[in-house]
């Protein structure tokens, strides 16, 4: 009797002490995504800048590139009505803009009308823009949200909002989360939901934004249709964790640092078998 006693006490122990271990540990399940249902007409012009700011921190995944590594212009240090009126004025302008309000709303529908000097695809002597239009897959923005950003940009700098306020009664429109630069496109998977495809985590991280991936096609960086082809299964996932380990040639430096601590071991694991196995690497 006493044997069996101090197995179920150390069995008992055991469950205990895995139990209290398991409550400590960061819990890597998220909630669902859900819609937060917003009232447009409610918006004051403090909380529709807000609203922009989050949206080009996050959902846009504009501070990607608008950053100070070099790949598009850092526009977060600029005066974007001064530089508007720098830029309408130059002679390579072919657009149909007339004011910052409507310029901006042409750079990101348009982009490729004007491509600020320095900043187009290599070899396009700055005729083509690598910036996709914020309207399409993979960012999508709606008309709203792409205000937003626009009443943003201008106020920033302590100019006049010109963008007019929504009006319609309501609209649907994704739940936006804490501001981050390389945040989660919130339509397609909530950052705190742990992806079950490698195809909903190449979106969750964004990858569609920079990379030729899925269904979209970006010269930002490396083609990963094909990297199989280049690179081995632990490159891959060294290109990953440690982007600047191994810098690819004629690409800039501007891929996110923190991957390894954003995602979970099992959405690492499902893109990099998913890279491979698309040049059918043995894995």
């Amino acid at each position: 009797m006493p044997v069996i006693v101090k197995v179920l006490g150390f069995s008992l122990g055991l469950t205990l002490v895995f139990t209290l271990i398991a409550n400590l540990l960061p819990q890597i399940e998220g909630e669902a995504p859900v819609d937060k249902i917003i009232d447009p007409s409610a918006f004051t012009e403090e909380s529709f800048v807000a609203l922009g700011e989050e949206l080009f921190q996050g959902k846009g995944t504009c501070t990607l590139c608008h950053n100070n590594m070099g790949r598009a212009p850092d526009i977060l240090t600029m005066d974007m009505v001064t530089t508007t009126t720098e830029r309408l004025s130059d002679s390579r302008y072919q657009g149909k803009a007339a004011d910052a309000e409507s310029y901006l709303w042409e750079s990101m529908l348009q982009p490729g009308i004007y491509v600020v000097k320095g900043f187009g695809k290599k070899g396009t002597n700055d005729t083509d823009s690598p910036m996709p239009a914020v309207d399409k897959a993979p960012i999508q923005l709606s008309k709203l949200e792409i205000n937003a950003i626009i009443a943003f940009l201008q106020a920033k700098d302590g100019n006049t909002v010109t963008v007019a306020l929504p009006t319609e009664k309501k609209e649907a429109t994704p739940v936006i989360t804490q501001p981050v630069a390389e945040s989660t496109p919130v339509a397609q998977v909530a950052e705190s939901q742990i992806a079950e495809t490698a195809e909903i985590a190449l979106v969750k991280f964004t990858c569609t934004v920079c990379h030729s991936v899925l269904e979209t096609e970006s010269p930002v960086g490396p083609d990963l249709r094909t990297v199989a082809n280049r690179l081995s299964v632990e490159e891959i996932r060294q290109s990953i964790v440690e982007p600047n380990a191994v810098i690819a040639d004629g690409f800039p430096p501007i891929m996110p640092l923190d991957f390894a601590e954003k995602m979970k071991v099992k959405e690492l694991d499902m893109i990099v078998q998913f890279l491979a196995k698309e040049a059918n690497i043995d894995l």
